[in-house]
Formats: structure tokens, sequence, C-alpha cells
């Protein structure tokens, strides 16, 4: 098919289905999203899955860079560190980690170490509950190093 017609094609899609940008059950009582996306039974592609973490990525950097506004002195294994811990736990979770969000703001200004602000990080239930993920982002915190070097 040409693309002009796939072009026609998608604008007839978008008026009889419509665009859904939350989860929704269809009428045949699937989980589905945007165009009629049926995601029980197609999912999604790993191509699709990446793109949607690229973008996932910036929302979280950005979202952070509101939320701290010394996010940005960090080194970029320490800002890598704080994106995961964001992924994981979403931002209003991870407000709720006052004494190591304090003990990172320290360690910027030289006031503390980095090794305090990581041990402050495992000693928490949450790094219970993760496991190696939990050292690794305190490696990350503790060394500024990336999560490859963890």
């Amino acid at each position: 098919m040409r693309e002009q017609y796939k072009e026609v094609l998608a604008g007839q899609l978008l008026r009889h289905e419509g665009i859904e940008l939350k989860l929704y059950k269809c009428p045949a009582d699937k989980w589905t999203i945007g165009v009629g996306r049926n995601l029980e039974d197609r999912g999604i592609t790993e191509e699709e899955a990446l793109y949607l973490l690229r973008n996932d990525i910036e929302i979280s950097i950005n979202e952070l860079m509101l939320a701290f506004p010394w996010f940005s002195r960090l080194d970029e294994g320490r800002q890598m560190a704080l994106v995961d811990l964001h992924f994981n736990l979403g931002l209003n979770t991870l407000k709720s980690f006052k004494k190591t969000l304090r003990l990172m703001e320290a360690a910027i200004e030289g006031k503390v170490s980095w090794s305090e602000v990581s041990s402050e990080l495992l000693n928490s239930k949450w790094a219970d509950q993760v496991g190696h993920r939990s050292q690794t982002i305190a490696n990350m915190i503790e060394g500024g190093t990336n999560g490859l070097d963890c």
C-alpha cells in the first residue's frame, strides 16, 4: 500500500477508534491504549518499548531538575543514579527519602561524604526490597560512576 493511502487510513482509524493516552478496556474487554492497540494480544515491540524508555528518561530528568535545583550540579554518574531511583520509585516516593536527599545536597557542597549518602540510601526498606539494584545505585552515588562500572 502506498504511503499516501496509509496516511489517509491512519486518519480514518483515528476518527473511528479515537485516541486514548491511558490504558482502558475496549468493548471486547481487552486492555488497550493509543489508537486501538490491544495490549493483551499484541503488546508492543522491543523497538516501541525502547522508544518509550528514552522518552521516560527525558521526562525523569526534567522532573528531577524541577524538583531538585541541585540535580544539575551532580556529575553524570550520580545523575544516572537519581534517574534510576526516580524511575523505580516515582517522584513522590523519592521525595520521601528526605534524609538521603538532604545528604546528597550536602555532599554536593562538600559537607558530607558520598559514602554517607550511599549508606543512608542502603539503610532503607526499599534497599531490602530491590536487592542488587540498591547496591548498584549506592555504588554509583558513592563513586560517581555509571551503572556499568558497578
